[in-house]
C-alpha cells in the first residue's frame, strides 16, 4: 500500500488530486501540507497546516509520492518576489526536503510554455522552476505542463474566466500542432498526476505536455475469468501415453538375493 504527500491541496488541482487518492485503493495514507484548513474529510487523510516559510524536514514525513500543486498569480502575491517565492522558492525547497527523505517519486506542476529564456515573465518563472527542479537530480521527476485549467475556483480570478469563455468556443477548432493549447479540466490533470504515480515512465525526468495529460486515464480493471473443472484438474497429465517407460534394461538382480538367502542359511546350520 503506497502513501502520498500533497502540497497545495487547497488549489483547483491539488484539491481534486486530494480526494481522487484518498478515494484510489492503492493509497492509505495522503498526507495534505497546506497553509490552511481543507474542507474535504477522509479517514486515510492527515492534514498539516504551517507557514512554506517555516517548512522544515520535520514536516515532510516518508511517502511514495510528492505531489507538488502550488502556484500563484503575480496579482494575488503582489508583487514578483512573493510570486517567485510561491511559484519557485517553495517547491524547490519542498522537493529537496523530499529527496532528503527518501521519496522516490515528485510529480510537479508547471505551466505549458515554460522556458526559462521566453519573453513572457510567467514563462520565464515556471522554466527556472523545471531548470532547478532537474538539477536537484531527484530519483525521478515528472513535471505536468497543463494548458489553461478550467474548473471551479474558490476565488474569481477574471482574466482566467475571460480566457476559459474564449477557449470553450475554440477548442472544438484547435486541432493538429494547434492542440496543445487546449484548456484542459483541473479533474483531468489531477487523474492524469494519479496515473502518471502509478503507471507513469520509468525515465529519471519526464515532462508531460498538456495534450498528452488529457488523454491519460485510468486502466481499465480486468475481470477475473471463472476457472473450469477441466482448468483446475486437468486430467490430461494423467494419462497413460504420458507416464514414461520404464528403462528395459533396468532390471532386478536377484542373484544378490540368492546370495544373501545362502549366507542366511549357513548361519542357521
Amino acid at each position: 500500500m503506497r502513501s502520498a504527500i500533497v502540497v497545495g491541496a487547497t488549489g483547483l488541482v491539488g484539491s481534486a488530486l486530494v480526494k481522487l487518492l484518498c478515494e484510489s485503493e492503492e493509497y492509505i495514507a495522503v498526507t495534505a501540507i497546506t497553509r490552511r484548513k481543507l474542507d474535504y474529510e477522509h479517514p486515510k487523510l492527515i492534514v498539516k497546516i504551517c507557514s512554506f516559510d517555516q517548512l522544515e524536514e520535520a514536516h515532510i514525513e516518508f511517502a511514495d509520492e510528492l505531489f507538488c500543486c502550488l502556484g500563484t498569480t503575480i496579482k494575488k502575491a503582489g508583487t514578483r518576489e512573493e510570486f517567485e517565492k510561491v511559484d519557485v522558492e517553495y517547491p524547490l525547497r519542498i522537493a529537496s526536503l523530499a529527496k532528503k527523505r527518501g521519496i522516490a517519486h515528485a510529480i510537479v506542476i508547471s505551466a505549458m510554455s515554460a522556458n526559462e529564456t521566453s519573453l513572457f515573465y510567467y514563462n520565464r518563472v515556471k522554466g527556472k522552476l523545471e531548470k532547478e527542479l532537474i538539477e536537484l537530480q531527484l530519483p525521478k521527476l515528472s513535471i505536468v505542463r497543463p494548458s489553461l485549467l478550467v474548473g471551479e475556483r474558490s476565488e474569481f480570478r477574471f482574466g482566467e474566466k475571460m480566457g476559459e469563455a474564449l477557449l470553450s468556443v475554440l477548442n472544438p477548432l484547435l486541432i493538429g500542432p494547434l492542440k496543445k493549447y487546449r484548456s484542459i479540466q483541473s479533474n483531468q490533470v489531477a487523474l492524469a498526476m494519479l496515473a502518471i504515480a502509478l503507471y507513469g515512465k520509468k525515465s529519471p525526468v519526464t515532462i508531460y505536455a498538456s495534450h498528452e495529460l488529457a488523454r491519460i486515464h485510468m486502466p481499465e480493471p480486468q475481470e477475473e475469468q471463472p476457472v473450469t473443472r477441466e482448468q483446475l484438474f486437468n486430467w490430461d497429465k494423467f494419462k497413460e501415453e504420458d507416464i514414461p517407460p520404464i528403462d528395459e534394461e533396468i532390471v532386478f538382480d536377484q542373484s544378490k538375493l540368492q546370495n544373501i538367502k545362502r549366507l542366511q542359511d549357513r548361519k542357521e546350520e
